[in-house]
């Protein structure tokens, strides 16, 4: 008991203790214990828990890095465009942004972009660095989201806008062309995280949206736990990619063979011009016209007849109909027989046939009738004319081509948020784009990684935990009744059967020395007698 006990109060202990990475140094803690009964549950000490916010620094390969603690919006661009084929009133791109503190910041001094309006329209874009040119190195974005208040519908992607000699940031819209659009959105019950690119057909020059297929992943929490999560988007020169969240990965492809529609039309099409011959046979059953119908088949008969086996109840009265004038109704003082006719009772139930079995007329039942075939027609075989399904012929598609490097995309030298949301107060923080994936995972680190630490220090201790989680699924209490009551069961029943059957062993060999000793009595007292 004593050693499960100790158990069990380093198992409490342990759990009571956290690790996180703070500024690329692991950092441990524990929680004090009190001495009395409440204490066998961790105490969380604000004292020993306090992150302090330092601004990640950029270091390495980069073509953008934004963490707003500056706490300004200088090197942002507001767009004070329109929308096109939109109303007046909606049409303005008048949502406000803000860089400010989270609501509940767990790091003060860290500030992000806010979107702080309702159902308005967004649009707010800056410049990069430096053009980012697809060639021999990957692509990683990667930016935090916070939906502090949740997010009912609306969006939380990117846009990477693509390198044009007209682009304007002060007229940036939805129309405004982007290389890749990337991040979360969310209508009602749809969870989406978005990838797609445009393509150019490099026959026609036109553009084209390629969407990543879906992610298998649930991605529900990371919309509603109002935590701050990570966006990574990985896009290699192989043509594969990654989506992550949280540095985990979600979604993965190649850009080949996992977007919709396909980046390569297919080599052959089928001929338009072609048409279906007149005699062309598609039926793969037919009647058989050899057929003939029986001479007893008696198209005529109906389908239910009387039932000749049926007898009248007992106690049917034939001469009292169902139902009666009612004896109480009144002619209403206002009635016109002139305009209204002649007046009669309203028919109700007789109330003679509330006791019989029926009133009126007897009638038979009906049954299906047993000889009843219907209107006869030739039984069905094989066609033996069938053709198949017609198709029209392939031929060559002249809008053929194949791109076998869609990741030399369209260079963008931008990056904007363009959205319209029925939430506000979406947090966006620390983007960063660049083409090492070891100088975006040390951003991430010094950003993201310091919230969570953050984050995760300022949640509850175990026992905290598994009693709101009872609060809100009270069947958990069995499970914790079990947990605990069964280890404490066994002990017992261990216990006490080791006693019974100690005592039962020596109370045994003590029999056994008195029989043994009685035997040694009586031999030596017949000896005697002899």
């Amino acid at each position: 008991v004593c050693v499960c006990v100790c158990v069990c109060v380093c198992v409490c202990a342990l759990t009571a203790c956290r690790c996180t990475v703070i500024s690329k140094h692991e950092t441990c803690s524990c929680y004090g214990f009190r001495t009395d009964v409440s204490g066998l549950f961790p105490r969380h000490n604000p004292e020993r828990w306090s992150v302090t916010y330092k601004a990640p620094e950029p270091m390495g390969e980069h073509f953008f890095a934004e963490s707003f603690d500056r706490g300004t919006l200088d090197s942002w661009v507001l767009s004070s465009a329109k929308k096109d084929d939109t109303d007046d009133e909606i049409a303005k791109y008048d949502g406000k942004w803000a860089v400010e503190e989270m609501i509940d910041s767990k790091l003060p001094g860290d500030k992000g972009l806010v979107l702080k309006s309702r159902a308005k329209h967004h649009a707010i874009s800056a410049q990069l660095l430096r053009p980012f040119i697809f060639d021999t190195k990957p692509l990683i974005i990667q930016y935090e989201v916070n939906f502090q208040t949740g997010i009912e519908c609306g969006g939380a992607y990117v846009k990477l806008l693509s390198q044009t000699p007209d682009l304007d940031l002060d007229q940036f819209v939805d129309k405004t062309p982007y290389t890749i659009m990337f991040g979360p959105d969310k209508c009602g019950e749809d969870y989406k995280l978005h990838f797609i690119f445009r393509h150019k057909n490099p026959k026609t020059g036109e553009y084209e949206e390629k969407h990543a297929k879906k992610p298998d992943a649930d991605l529900r929490t990371y919309y509603t736990d109002k935590k701050t999560h990570l966006y990574t988007l990985v896009v290699n020169p192989d043509n594969s990619f990654e989506l992550l969240v949280d540095q985990t990965v979600v979604n993965s492809g190649n850009l080949l063979s996992d977007m919709t529609p396909p980046i390569n039309p297919p080599a052959e099409i089928e001929d338009p011009d072609d048409r279906k011959p007149e005699d062309w046979d598609e039926r793969p059953k037919i009647q058989d016209p050899d057929a003939t119908k029986p001479d007893d088949w008696d198209e005529d008969a109906p389908a239910q007849i009387p039932d000749e086996d049926a007898v009248k109840p007992d106690g049917w009265l034939d001469d009292e109909p169902e139902y009666i004038s009612d004896p109480d109704a009144i002619k209403p003082d206002d009635w016109d027989e002139d305009m209204d006719g002649e007046w009669e009772a309203p028919q109700v139930p007789n109330p003679a046939c509330e006791s019989a079995p029926g009133c009126g007329a007897w009638q038979r039942p009906v049954i299906d009738n047993p000889n009843y075939k219907g209107k006869w027609k030739p039984p069905m075989i094989d066609n033996p004319n069938y053709q198949g399904i017609w198709k029209p012929r392939k031929i060559p598609n002249p809008a053929f081509f194949e791109d076998l490097h869609p990741f030399r995309m369209t260079p963008f030298n931008a990056v904007g948020l363009e959205l319209w949301s029925m939430s506000s107060d979406i947090f966006f923080d620390n983007f960063f784009i660049t083409n090492d994936r070891i100088t975006a995972d040390r951003w991430a680190n010094d950003g993201w990684g310091l919230k969570k630490a953050a984050e995760g220090a300022a949640e509850p201790g175990l026992a905290a935990q598994m009693l709101s989680a009872a609060e809100e699924r009270p069947w958990l209490w069995v499970v914790y009744v079990l947990t605990v009551a069964l280890p404490l069961v066994l002990i017992i029943v261990f216990c006490c059967t080791g006693k019974v059957r100690h005592t039962h062993t020596h109370t045994h060999t003590h029999t056994l020395q008195n029989t043994a000793l009685d035997l040694k009595k009586r031999v030596a007292l017949e000896g005697n007698l002899v």
